[in-house]
């Protein structure tokens, strides 16, 4: 009996060793989830109220349980490497159904798609079409290489002073003749093709308080329209602060161009002309320069042309019960019944943690000193177990060599 208790003993030490084994083999792995060997007594059932004299038949290894403490989180310098802190996995898709893992070391494949390094596609919420993300849907996570499309310039918005104290000038308003003109203001302005042109807003003094603005776009004229100050400097007219010019047709392809131009804070004061601040809402086509992840997981692609746009946001699930997840292997867990089905949802809200891009995840055994410490507990347990093997095979050679006397 004892022999047989003794290595109940000593198969549970040597379960305990092996799983601490594999806590100290992953302690550098990203995401990894140590383990924790959880044992149970062997107890022979008995007859009735025979049970108060029996002692137990040994111990058996009952679950190696998972252990999902939050691991260290360590930065990186690359924004595709994820770090969950709190709660949550990140879901990936191999082709074969959704798994889940802690492991934020993301990269990109020849086709733009951000993956696992064993080839899983991490998945996101794509946009809604309304400023925000259809959580109903999953989509892999695309590195989008397409170019930012051109968009025409139709505003320019100036801020500028105009000086009261300026003259009417003398001769006929012309281009090429700086004395027919007070000032004039350059703007850089975008056709329908992303191509760039030359516009010039020159500013005429043509009375008291009134004041010509014409337009020419690459030395083409898109028309002149008025401006009038009151008494204290400030526009009066136009009414609305927008001064609407003809169209221009560019003639190299690109459809016919319409500028406006919000001069709302355009002022008339006794100082000299300043040009203030320029602005126009076009911009020419760009490629993909760059992304950033937020802390809720909101993915912002950065393009050449200094625009930006919101491709998705990643999607994060967690677990009624984590221990219940059914491991797979490369950091990765696939949901069980134990673990019930994943509850979807996004970063920094509720139940979730937050993403923190350009860092990862350490393995939460990667603090090898209480590994070692268990280690030489089970180390204690299995030498113990021996002794008793020991013990009892030398009780047992004396008792026959007793008998055989």
């Amino acid at each position: 009996m004892a022999l047989n208790t003794a290595l109940s003993g000593i198969n549970a030490a040597q379960s305990d060793l092996n799983v601490i084994a594999n806590n100290i083999a992953n302690a550098n792995t990203t995401g990894f989830k140590g383990s924790r060997a959880e044992f149970a007594d062997i107890f022979a059932v008995t007859g009735l109220n025979l049970n108060s004299t029996a002692t137990g038949s040994g111990v058996r290894l009952q679950e190696v349980a998972q252990q999902f403490s939050q691991g260290d989180i360590a930065t990186t310098n690359n924004s595709l490497d994820l770090a969950i802190s709190g709660n949550g996995f990140f879901v990936v898709n191999n082709g074969n159904g959704a798994t889940y893992t802690r492991a934020g070391d993301f990269q990109k494949n020849p086709n733009g798609y951000i993956t696992t390094p064993d080839g899983s596609h991490l998945q996101m919420y794509p946009p809604n079409g309304a400023g925000g993300f259809d959580t109903s849907t999953l989509t892999d996570f695309n590195w989008v290489t397409a170019q930012s499309n051109a968009t025409a310039t139709s505003k320019i918005t100036m801020t500028s002073n105009l000086p009261a104290s300026a003259t009417v000038p003398t001769n006929a308003f012309s281009t090429t003749d700086s004395t027919s003109y007070n000032a004039a203001a350059p703007v850089t302005v975008y056709d329908s093709q992303g191509g760039s042109h030359q516009a010039t807003i020159y500013y005429v003094k043509t009375a008291t308080n009134t004041w010509d603005a014409n337009l020419y776009v690459d030395g083409q004229s898109a028309g002149t329209q008025s401006l009038t100050f009151d008494t204290t400097g400030k526009l009066s007219s136009p009414t609305n602060g927008s001064l609407a010019f003809n169209q221009v047709t560019l003639g190299n392809g690109s459809a016919p161009m319409t500028l406006s131009m919000d001069v709302t804070n355009t002022t008339q004061y006794g100082t000299d002309y300043s040009a203030g601040t320029i602005a126009q809402n076009g911009f020419e086509a760009g490629t993909l320069s760059n992304i950033d992840i937020d802390s809720k997981g909101v993915i912002t692609a950065y393009y050449s042309n200094n625009q930006t746009t919101q491709i998705g946001q990643v999607a994060i699930a967690n677990f009624s019960n984590v221990q219940g997840l059914r491991q797979l292997g490369d950091t990765t867990w696939a949901a069980s019944t134990d673990s019930g089905p994943a509850i979807m949802g996004t970063a920094s809200v509720g139940q979730f943690g937050t993403i923190q891009s350009g860092a990862l995840e350490s393995s939460n055994t990667a603090d090898t000193t209480a590994q070692l410490v268990n280690m030489i507990q089970a180390q204690r347990d299995y030498q113990a177990n021996a002794q008793v093997l020991s013990t009892d095979n030398t009780l047992a050679s004396a008792l026959f060599n007793a008998v055989s006397r």
